[in-house]
């Protein structure tokens, strides 16, 4: 049972709202109100919904409007590279919140978040408002990197957001639009400042797309980075997990780093995640990563922390670093900054900018609405200490989860920080990743109502990641679905 905070049970067909602090209770009057259907039961089929305030579907060029119809010319006309449209073959017309609307009128409760995008959900009053005041403004769209009111309070906000010890000496750079990017400046700086070319990153990392970000992750097909061992329970790599196998790991890299013979150069960085997000949600131990911080200070290598996830209160804490108390000379940001719209920068070290001029450039790095929705973000949650809640809300999830696994040998672990939650499911004789499984799971909760996407080694986390303003109704609600979604993909697999 999942109860409030005054202690009043919760049941999945209760009211949906978004707000959590007065400022947003117009939100929660708007939202649009979620299908929960009785536990266990499925949602209905589509049906006709009246959506005054929706965009008009009803003439798209080219044939039908219907869901099916946009599916179809997807499918025609995308990459294979598609993934999300894949496994969640749904057509969003309208959304506030959590909540999304197909096409079809189903509504579906949003724990993707736009891969974590989303800090305030979609359509957020104070993004909105943000975004509409530079349109009806007049002001530039597009500026490069010349200097705006709205960039000087964008960067102000951010500023004011920071580790103190590191906005005290602080650079920023702004990026392209997409976090990879971020991270490909972010080693060329290092690599730049340092004059050397290694880079050390961790097994299971993921840090984007683009050649330099694929090198950093753990799935690279081609290894020209030093591959250190990320400790975790479940799947320790040294068989103990636990502050046992953190500490052999922190062994691991100073001797690999000290030894003469060891075949790793001193290197231009290390690149880390506070909590590994798509190598299956698994959160640094704070010890282990203080340990990095003093083994790379000792050793004057830039230590970079890749918070595009991470940070902006997901984790329970306004950076993932925040928990432990380490402040890297690198923070690569995107997602969240960006209020919902494309944005990403660095931040790092005024000792570090030795860069000339134009050495990292990109012509859409200076996105006048990304930037005002941004520091409606930044200020949002701050000022609504929405990480605070994030970290109170995902404890009390995790904890409910937890009692979940111990009636279903298929949960091989739970395990996240704040609003970064992760459900491994296993072969429950076996202990063996079941990738099967974990997609019946979330066909089953789709299903339902309920949008997850799948992470880790094989694809066996079920990952949610709902947005800061989430209520005890709705996490309430998430957690029925996701309760009748995984025995009911047990029974389908079996």
């Amino acid at each position: 049972m999942f109860e409030t905070q005054s202690g009043r049970a919760i049941s999945a067909g209760g009211p949906t709202r978004v707000a959590v602090t007065d400022s947003a209770e117009a939100a929660a009057a708007t939202e649009i109100p979620p299908q929960v259907p009785p536990r266990g039961s499925r949602v209905p089929g589509p049906e006709h919904v009246d959506c005054p305030d929706g965009p008009d579907v009803s003439g798209a060029p080219g044939g039908s409007a219907a869901p099916e119809g946009i599916l179809r010319r997807q499918a025609q006309r995308e990459s294979a590279a598609r993934t999300y449209a894949r496994s969640l073959p749904i057509v969003p017309v309208r959304a506030r919140g959590l909540t999304i609307e197909g096409a079809d009128g189903r509504r579906y409760l949003d724990c993707l978040s736009g891969a974590g995008s989303l800090a305030l959900g979609h359509n957020h009053p104070v993004v909105l408002e943000a975004i509409r005041g530079v349109l009806d403004s007049g002001a530039p769209l597009h500026v490069l990197d010349l200097a705006t009111p709205v960039k000087d309070a964008f960067t102000t906000e951010l500023f004011a957001n920071l580790p103190p010890a590191l906005a005290a000496d602080a650079r920023i750079q702004f990026c392209g639009p997409a976090g990879t990017d971020a991270v490909e400046a972010a080693l060329k700086l290092v690599r730049t400042a340092t004059g050397r070319p290694g880079l050390l990153a961790f097994t299971g990392a993921y840090h984007g797309m683009t050649a330099g970000a694929l090198d950093a992750s753990g799935g690279a097909p081609e290894v020209r980075v030093t591959r250190l061992p990320y400790p975790q329970d479940l799947r320790c790599p040294f068989g103990v997990g636990g502050p046992e196998g953190a500490e052999l790991s922190a062994r691991w890299t100073e001797n690999l780093l000290d030894d003469p013979k060891g075949g790793v150069p001193a290197p231009a960085g290390m690149i880390v995640e506070p909590v590994q997000g798509e190598g299956g949600v698994i959160p640094a131990p704070d010890g282990w990563l203080r340990r990095m911080r003093e083994i790379t200070a000792a050793r004057g290598i830039p230590l970079i922390a890749d918070e595009v996830q991470t940070g902006v209160g997901r984790t329970g804490a306004f950076w993932g670093v925040d928990h432990a108390g380490v402040v890297p000379d690198v923070m690569v940001l995107s997602k969240a900054i960006g209020g919902s719209l494309p944005l990403a920068v660095i931040v790092y070290r005024a000792g570090l900018d030795v860069w000339a001029p134009g050495s990292h450039a990109g012509t859409f790095r200076g996105n006048q609405l990304a930037m005002a929705a941004g520091t409606a973000t930044l200020a949002f949650v701050r000022e609504n200490r929405l990480a605070e809640r994030a970290a109170a809300l995902g404890e009390r999830m995790l904890a409910a989860l937890r009692g979940l696994a111990c009636g279903h040998p298929c949960i091989g672990e739970v395990r996240g920080r704040g609003l970064m939650i992760g459900v491994e499911l296993v072969d429950p004789d076996t202990g063996a990743a079941a990738p099967s499984l974990a997609a019946a799971v979330r066909q089953e909760c789709l299903d339902r109502g309920l949008i997850v996407e799948l992470g880790g080694r094989h694809g066996t986390v079920v990952r949610l990641l709902p947005p800061l303003t989430l209520t005890d109704e709705q996490a309430a609600a998430v957690l029925d679905r996701l309760a009748d979604a995984i025995p009911a993909a047990a029974r389908r697999t079996h």
